[in-house]
């Protein structure tokens, strides 16, 4: 039983899911600083207690505490740019794990870190808590 997998997302409660597409979100972009001490092996860290999002099921809120460390390589995120870009997702519908991922390139793409880590922890909902992580390290 535990062998049978299921390889295509079910929908079997027929919600109209409606995800908010990448080109839609309007997501500020994030800006950056040259880092002085390349070299240098520091730890940025972040905790941005406020998060939210829609949930593309339910079109509710969700509610998370994102956490965010970096090392920098050539070049540092700027916050004020960081908190636009974060409190942007107010009005987007995306999955928990879609969210981090996303983020996760984002920061990727305009930075370059050496090495970063989030974590999304999401606030209960109907009696379930997640949290999601995800990695990079510069090769």
């Amino acid at each position: 039983m535990l062998d049978e997998r299921i390889t295509t997302p079910t929908n079997q409660q027929n919600l109209d899911i409606r995800p908010t597409p990448r080109e839609e979100m309007n997501l500020y972009p994030l800006d950056t600083f040259s880092y002085e001490y390349v070299g240098r092996e520091i730890w940025v860290e972040f905790e941005m207690p406020e998060f939210t999002a829609i949930c593309p099921f339910s079109d509710f809120p969700d509610f998370a505490v994102i956490r965010l460390k970096y090392v920098p390589y050539e070049r540092c995120i700027e916050l004020k740019s960081l908190k636009l870009y974060i409190n942007a997702f107010r009005e987007v519908k995306i999955f928990h794990e879609h969210v981090i991922n996303l983020i996760l390139e984002d920061f990727v793409k305009a930075c370059d870190p050496l090495r970063v880590e989030i974590e999304g922890d999401f606030h209960v909902r109907g009696n379930i808590k997640t949290i999601v992580r995800a990695s990079y390290a510069r090769k």
